[in-house]
């Protein structure tokens, strides 16, 4: 049962238990699973987590005392748990030691702790955690939807075998079109070779049917669409697509286990198993199918209402309403996951929505990532329509309970939406609209009722992640009309999200929104690099005055917008939408580049941290690619709490891995993409990943969860090795500049790395680490026979191979120095840039820091000339780009077919910044212990820095001018730190109450518990 709230005077009277006399520490914040007052959660047993403050030096938690209680009163007598006085430093994720946690129910706790003087805090203010449905048999409600007969398919989308097709054969695929289409496509590998070719021919029926056309394609790109263009438009019919004449090495994309009812695969003109990846493209009037319902239903409340929630999710993306209120701020909800096997779902409290007597309730579906376009792959990957599951509780003052659920008593309508799509945009008809349909007494009779879906068999779950919501707005610096009607708006910043847009004119008036990263030279729209994303809006007036249009299921990445079809300048606003979890990094510095560089990689976090750690937000991919996001986790997670985040994308992956234990290289991963299994650097995020998220929070469930699969990978690894050499394949050192690395040494390299990870989390949670300590070891011999000289020197001469061996521990100690200087002869020998791509960058500066090459990362750093971070804001970056030179220096485009201007992974310098200029290192999992240590530079004179720690914020400030330096340093409470004061040639420190410890490499270095400190080197 819910529990009301209750009395201001009764809140007031559990803070007042048992206040102390004298108060050496206070709490000052509380939270349950990372949230504050997190609602409709599921772990069985939650963590809880304070954050202690204090006026006094090196304070520090001795014990802790919980209590729980299912409602305020009780608290000073919890009737549900007391932990009793515990005598542990422990302030971070506490698990809930009570009773067995129920369904629907609220808990209230409060704690309180003895300092590092016996003292006890006062009681922390109550708090609050709700259960969300934590059983099959707590769910009533049915999947609905429209009910309507669906469009054929368009395209076959699936596909995970090249089929080779051989001299003297042919092979096919039948389909069925229900409207005309003016070409037919087959996906075409060639196998990475050129000058290969084939024919295309598509006949009416079936192989023996009547020719409708035929073309030669020579010299084809490998793994391309081949389209045969129609003179004029084939009519609705059977139709079959058939390849024939082979030249070279080539063949058809093809899907081995079939899913498509309507054609069939042929090999030499008879039916064979599976189906080929094909598209037909139907005339421009009949490509949007509108499948955008509002479903709703009127219910009577009958008695007193003390409570009420809404348990709700979509097979899509759904947005709800009551009595004419939305429900809640979230947007694109319930999130992608992989549908087949789990769906988020969400809890809102709308208890002021509900009264007694007449009310309803209204709920809009989009498709999302079940039903709409994932990347360039097609709609319907997880199927044709969305559908909705709700399930609202009222929990009357007697202590009954009705639930209003989906089921064939809703009743659905297309409304105003008549296309949505996440990637193409959504089309909005104000026409349409249909006021007061989510209030009671509004006329349906024209509606239709719901379909209902009998056959999920999916796991519902609590929503791990937070929400996507709007997190500010940006209003335009520059507005030009490049011709009457067209208008460019520029929001001088490249975001993700859409825009709200202010108009008037007459019913029926289209006005289109387009979207783009970049111009071009002529000051134009460049979307060539979105590939098939159209990215576009459109809104049809209805005529009444100023009008507002806010997209509600698509979302885009751009700087640019063009509004065309307005008769007058309209207004545009950029609403920014991102999974909404807390900054918790300031980073700025006296070099104006470096603070750019920091707003470009949070800028870029933002965009692509939406419900899955996305690889571009712009063009048609935005895929949870395993690979960029290794690379950047370290950097996320000192500027976001990223822990529930990840945690939720771990959960995809894991979704992703093979009963042999390989991941896929994308999660959520859909069956049939074609994307394959995870290669070096990019299905080692399954171990990375979780190691880093450990580090970071200190998160013991994190390892706990991921263990399985971490082990699992490492043996689908040595199981596909040979003599612990990992095979040349994979994605490389990918968009390095002309300094390829060797695919198995740097598959090699990794294999290693995810052991030795493997090994040291198997020891914290009390495993045997030793088989993995020898894996580490065998494969870091095989790595030395195979890649390493008797000097030092790599076979394999590149930056990233010398990065990965000096980085990942794979060199005997006497050859980590020779290493190291060929490493820096190599930057010297490029003019003092890096060559590095996706796996030796993150890395790149600490391989030079931490062998005593600091002043040459500096210099890579602060570089501003091609290939560099500086160059990228020298031509006007504002977030991250995908390619060192997207643009190049001449300012061309670089290939438009990969060419996102807002992708993270060389953002993951961030974490050496943080970590050498702001000095804030970790010292143990989760910074309970923590290392002060910047690293001045000649023309890096300042820096100034705060982390929002677990157990509260880290602040560094320190400035230099070559004759004094001073270091101001604050420690959270129940933390200690190691401080390392740059000792400027020996001159004299003062220091401010921090023990010394020793000196060492031009440092002094000091122990300090929490407090404030200041530092003086003159």
């Amino acid at each position: 049962m819910i529990v009301a709230i209750v009395a201001l005077a009764v809140h007031s009277l559990c803070l007042a238990i048992n206040l102390p006399e004298e108060e050496g520490v206070l709490i000052t914040s509380t939270s349950v699973e990372y949230s504050s007052n997190p609602l409709g959660i599921d772990n069985p047993r939650p963590r809880l987590s304070w954050i202690l403050g204090s006026d006094e030096r090196n304070q520090k938690q001795s014990a802790y005392q919980v209590k729980v209680a299912s409602s305020l009163p009780l608290l000073a007598r919890p009737d549900i748990w007391d932990s009793g006085k515990v005598d542990t430093d422990q302030s971070v994720l506490v698990p809930y030691g009570g009773p067995p946690l129920l369904s629907r129910t609220r808990y209230y706790w409060t704690v309180r702790v003895w300092d590092s003087h016996g003292h006890t805090s006062a009681w922390s203010k109550p708090s609050w955690w709700e259960m969300g449905l934590l059983s099959e048999q707590d769910w009533h409600a049915q999947w609905i939807g429209l009910d309507r007969p669906l469009a054929l398919p368009t395209e076959l989308s699936k596909y995970n075998v090249p089929a080779l097709l051989t001299q003297g054969r042919t092979q096919g695929q039948s389909f069925i079109s229900d409207k005309p289409f003016t070409s037919a496509a087959a996906l075409i590998p060639t196998f990475v070779t050129t000058n290969s070719g084939m024919t295309l021919s598509l006949y009416l029926g079936g192989p023996d049917g009547h020719l409708i056309a035929s073309q030669r394609f020579d010299n084809h790109p490998d793994n391309a669409w081949a389209t045969l263009k129609l003179d004029k438009p084939a009519l609705p019919g059977k139709y079959y697509l058939e390849e024939s004449d082979p030249t070279g090495q080539i063949g058809w994309w093809s899907y081995d286990r079939g899913g498509y009812s309507y054609g069939k695969a042929y090999a030499d003109g008879k039916p064979t198993a599976g189906n080929r990846k094909i598209r037909w493209d139907v005339t421009a009037s009949q490509t949007k199918e509108d499948i955008s319902p509002q479903l709703r239903k009127e219910f009577l409340a009958t008695k007193e209402i003390k409570a009420a929630r809404l348990y709700v999710t979509a097979l899509g993306l759904y947005q709800a309403e009551i009595n004419g209120h939305r429900v809640g701020i979230d947007f694109l909800a319930p999130g992608w996951t992989n549908y087949n096997k789990r769906v988020q779902y969400q809890t809102y409290d709308v208890t002021d929505f509900v009264h007694p007597g007449e009310n309803a309730i209204g709920v809009t579906l989009a498709p999302g990532w079940y039903a709409g376009n994932i990347g360039s792959f097609g709609p319907g990957q997880y199927g044709p329509m969305p559908y909705l599951l709700s399930q609202l509780e009222l929990s009357y003052s007697d202590g009954s309970i009705e639930r209003i659920v989906t089921d064939n008593s809703w009743k659905s309508k297309i409304g105003p939406i008549v296309y949505s799509d996440l990637i193409m945009g959504e089309h909005y008809d104000a026409r349409n609209e249909t006021p007061g349909w989510s209030l009671p007494n509004f006329d349906d009779t024209e509606w239709k009722v719901v379909a209902v879906k009998q056959d999920v068999r999916t796991r519902l779950v609590a929503q791990v992640d937070p929400p996507v919501r709007i997190e500010r707005e940006l209003k335009p610096v520059a507005i030009t009309e490049k011709k009457p009607g067209m208008y460019i708006f520029d929001l001088g910043q490249n975001m993700v999200g859409t825009v709200k847009l202010r108009v008037s004119g007459k019913a029926g008036q289209v006005i289109s929104i387009r979207h783009a990263e970049v111009l071009n030279s002529d000051g134009t729209l460049y979307t060539a690099n979105l590939r098939t994303a159209k990215a576009t809006d459109v809104y049809i007036l209805k005529g009444m005055g100023v009008e507002v249009f806010e997209p509600s299921f698509t979302f885009h990445g751009f700087r640019y917008v063009e509004v065309t079809g307005s008769d007058i300048q309209p207004e545009i606003i950029g609403r920014v939408l991102h999974t909404a979890a807390p900054f918790t990094m300031s980073f700025t510095t006296n070099v104006p580049m470096l603070n750019q560089l920091q707003s470009n990689i949070t800028w870029s976090q933002r965009g692509n941290f939406l419900s899955t750690p996305m690889d571009t937000p712009a063009r048609d991919e935005r895929l949870g690619w395993t690979g960029d996001i290794a690379a950047f986790a370290g950097t996320a997670t000192y500027n976001m709490e990223s822990a529930r985040f990840l945690s939720k994308w771990l959960t995809d992956l894991r979704d992703t891995q093979s009963p042999k234990g390989a991941f896929a290289n994308v999660a959520p991963n859909v069956d049939g993409l074609g994307i394959g299994e995870a290669e070096a650097g990019w299905g080692d995020a399954g171990v990375t990943v979780p190691w880093i998220l450990y580090e970071r929070y200190g998160d013991l469930q994190i390892l706990e969860q991921n263990f399985d699969a971490m082990t699992k990978w490492l043996l689908y690894l040595k199981e596909n090795s040979t003599d612990y050499l990992r095979p040349e394949t994979g994605y490389g050192d990918w968009l390095n500049i002309n300094d390829e690395t060797p695919k198995d040494l740097i598959a090699t390299a990794f294999f290693a790395h995810s052991a030795a990870i493997v090994a040291k989390a198997a020891r914290i949670l009390g495993k045997d680490p030793a088989p993995y300590e020898e894996l580490f070891a065998k494969i870091r011999n095989t790595f030395n026979s195979s890649f390493v000289l008797t000097d030092g020197k790599l076979v394999s001469d590149t930056q990233t191979a010398y990065v990965l061996a000096l980085s990942m521990d794979l060199l005997p100690t006497s050859l980590r120095k020779s290493a190291a200087d060929r490493l820096v002869d190599l930057i010297k020998n490029k003019d003092w840039h890096l060559a590095t791509g996706f796996l030796g960058t993150p890395q790149l500066l600490f391989a030079l820091s931490e062998n005593g090459y600091t002043d040459v990362a500096y210099r890579l750093l602060l570089q501003t000339s091609f290939p560099s971070w500086g160059y990228q804001i020298d031509k006007g970056a504002t977030t991250m780009w995908e390619r060192w030179d997207s643009i190049k220096p001449d300012g061309a485009f670089q290939d438009e077919s990969m060419n996102s201007f807002n992708h993270y992974a060389y953002g993951s310098v961030g974490e050496w910044m943080y970590q050498n200029i702001a000095g804030i290192r970790l010292g143990s999992p989760g910074f309970q212990k923590i290392v002060i240590r910047p690293s001045p530079d000649d023309k890096v004179r300042n820096a100034n820095s705060r982390y929002d720690s677990p157990y509260g914020p880290i602040e560094v400030r320190w400035m230099e001018d070559g004759e004094h330096l001073s270091l101001d340093a604050s420690i959270p409470v129940n933390t200690d730190a190691e401080i390392w004061v740059p000792t400027l040639k020996k001159r004299k420190i003062k220091g401010d109450g921090a023990q010394f410890l020793y000196e060492k490499d031009s440092y002094t270095v000091y122990q300090a518990g929490s407090g404030q400190y200041h530092f003086s080197v003159r």
